[in-house]
This record gives C-alpha cells, sequence and structure tokens, in this order.
C-alpha cells in the first residue's frame, strides 16, 4: 500500500485501520482468535497504521481492544505505527446508551493511562499518542507539557489531540509539536473542514475516523436494516433510520455513478475523495471482514482528479442529506 507522512516524519500506511469495531460499539465483540488473525492479515496486507484506545472495550473488559491489538500485532511491532488514546472515561451509572463520556486529562491521570496502555499492548513506546477529547479543566499547555515529557523519556514518540479545535491545536503546538488531529470527517461530516488551513499551516496531519460515516456510505444498508441497541451505536444513528435512507438518495446515487466511472465501490470513492483532496489525510476505516479490508485498501489506488474532488464538493454543497452521528455526548469531568 502507499505511504503517507503524518506531522513531521511519522510514516504511515494511506489506508490505516480502525480497530474499535472489533471489541466496542458495532455488535458484540469479534471472537479473539478470528480478530487476531484478521488484524495479523491486514498487516500482511500493507496496513501499517493500526488504531485503538484505552476505552474500546466492554463494561466487563473496558480495555479490551489494546490488549487484542498488542498480542496482534506482536509479531510485526517494529514494522508498524500504533496509535492508542488518553483522557476519556465511560459513565457507566447514567443507564444511558451509548455511555456518555467523561473527559479526564489530569497530568496524574494521563501518567497512569500511559503506563496501562504500554504494558496492554505489550510494548516500550506508543507510536502515536492522541489525547481523545479535549478536557474543558485541563489546559492544552498542560497536556502538551505531559507529552513533551513523555517524548523524552521515549514512552511515546508522537503526540496528537482528538476533535481537536483551532485554539486548542494551536496552544498545544506551541508547547509540543502535534503530528496529527483524529477528527470526524466524510462526505456527510464536513464541518472540520475549516481547520484544513490551521494544518497545513502547522504541519499537522489529519487522521479522519468514520470516513465512510460509520458505514453508511457503502450503499449497504437499506430500510429496515437491524442493530442491537445493547452492543451496536448504530441501532440509534440518525443515517441508518429508515426516513434518512430516502433523505439520502442523492448522495448514494452520486457515489454509485462515480464509482461505475472509476470501477470502484462506493466505499472506495468515498475515501478516494479525502485522500485525493490533500496528502495529508489519512482514513482509518474499521471493519470486521477480511474481503472489506481488501476493499478498503484499495481506496488508495483510486484516482480523482482536483476537478473530480471539487465537482463533488460542489454537489455535497448543494445535496440535501439526513443528520448524521455526531458521537457520543460528554460529560464534566470530575
Amino acid at each position: 500500500m502507499q505511504t503517507r507522512i503524518l506531522g513531521k516524519d511519522l510514516t504511515v500506511s494511506a489506508v490505516g485501520l480502525g480497530c474499535m469495531g472489533f471489541s466496542h460499539a458495532y455488535g458484540a465483540p469479534t471472537e479473539k482468535k478470528e480478530a487476531v488473525r484478521l488484524l495479523r492479515r491486514a498487516a500482511e496486507m500493507g496496513y501499517t497504521f493500526f488504531d485503538t484506545a484505552e476505552v474500546y472495550g466492554t463494561p466487563e473488559d473496558p480495555h479490551a481492544n489494546e490488549q487484542l491489538v498488542g498480542e496482534a500485532l506482536a509479531p510485526v511491532r517494529d514494522q508498524v505505527v500504533i496509535a492508542t488514546k488518553f483522557g476519556l472515561r465511560f459513565d457507566m451509572e447514567s443507564g444511558k446508551f451509548p455511555y456518555p463520556l467523561i473527559p479526564d486529562s489530569r497530568p496524574e491521570v494521563i501518567r497512569q493511562s500511559v503506563e496501562g496502555s504500554l504494558k496492554r499492548l505489550g510494548t516500550d513506546h506508543i507510536d502515536l499518542y492522541f489525547q481523545h477529547r479535549m478536557d474543558p479543566k485541563v489546559a492544552p499547555e498542560e497536556v502538551a507539557q505531559v507529552m513533551a515529557d513523555l517524548i523524552r523519556e521515549g514512552k511515546i514518540t508522537h503526540w496528537g489531540i482528538s476533535e481537536a479545535n483551532e485554539d486548542y491545536l494551536r496552544r498545544a503546538h506551541a508547547v509540543c509539536p502535534v503530528t496529527a488531529v483524529q477528527n470526524r470527517y466524510s462526505m456527510m461530516a464536513r464541518h472540520y473542514e475549516s481547520l484544513f488551513p490551521v494544518l497545513e499551516e502547522l504541519g499537522v496531519g489529519l487522521v479522519a475516523f468514520s470516513p465512510m460515516a460509520n458505514g453508511f456510505l457503502t450503499g449497504r444498508y437499506g430500510k429496515g436494516a437491524q442493530f442491537d441497541a445493547q452492543t451496536d451505536y448504530r441501532a440509534g444513528m440518525p443515517q441508518f433510520q429508515d426516513e434518512a435512507i430516502d433523505q439520502n438518495q442523492e448522495l448514494l446515487e452520486l457515489l454509485n455513478r462515480m464509482a461505475r466511472e472509476k470501477n470502484a465501490t462506493s466505499a472506495q470513492i468515498s475515501m478516494a475523495w479525502m485522500l485525493c483532496k490533500k496528502p495529508w489525510i489519512v482514513p482509518i476505516p474499521g471493519t470486521r471482514k477480511e474481503d472489506r479490508m481488501l476493499e478498503n485498501a484499495g481506496a488508495a489506488e483510486v484516482s480523482l482528479s482536483l476537478e473530480e474532488v471539487q465537482s463533488l464538493d460542489d454537489a455535497l454543497d448543494r445535496m440535501e442529506m439526513s443528520e448524521v452521528f455526531g458521537g457520543t455526548p460528554c460529560k464534566s469531568s470530575k
């Protein structure tokens, strides 16, 4: 697979693999042996960028995904980039689902988190350590100083911020250079495009999560799609409701037309659109199926001209579409 550079010097596969779904949010967890096989198969396909977090797990085992990723990638650890995250925990007491998130980026909590992640991942360093959400009670400069210390200690080599805004990014970057932001970005969620000039100015990459709007842009979900409300967040996502299928027909047809022109799939077009827009954008779609991993990797081979990308943008600007899932709610840290 082609590679891209995040920040100054972090080389990753042009398409990464979001690992959350093996353990969290998209139905019952994948059986461990099969999940290990799939992760190792992804590495064989050319994926070198794997994304996890300390909170991707189950209520019984909240750290399951890090443990899985660490075990699966142990044989190729020196050939891959592992990203994980700190600064969030789930409010299990709320009675709500998806569980509300509680941001907590106090320095002492970060210190506990990094040690836990290193142990679970079975590694002596984390390649890219993301602050999972901004904590309104902790200044970005304070978080960035902890990151600078962890880099100096060799526990992490690069850091980033998820769901970052311009002010927070600039303030943090001034203390310890940020390698990447990891923000929700897809044809249905383009609000972070306003941040692109700042990323370009600072030399910061964009890791795009939910690049296919949680799978909706694959075009494989129609009316009546069933999801287990206890384990699958898609059950409550607006883009998967029956009325949304009608609202989004124009978008799906646009993807289908371009896919036919390029001898590609709708999923590949939805990611080629962003890959061809900027050389520093890296999508991290998640999947638990080997054929989808191959398909997603193939998005990096689909070539769209700048004129074709602009044509898609213009169409998206004019198009009516449903609401799209914007993330689980955050509560104030205690």
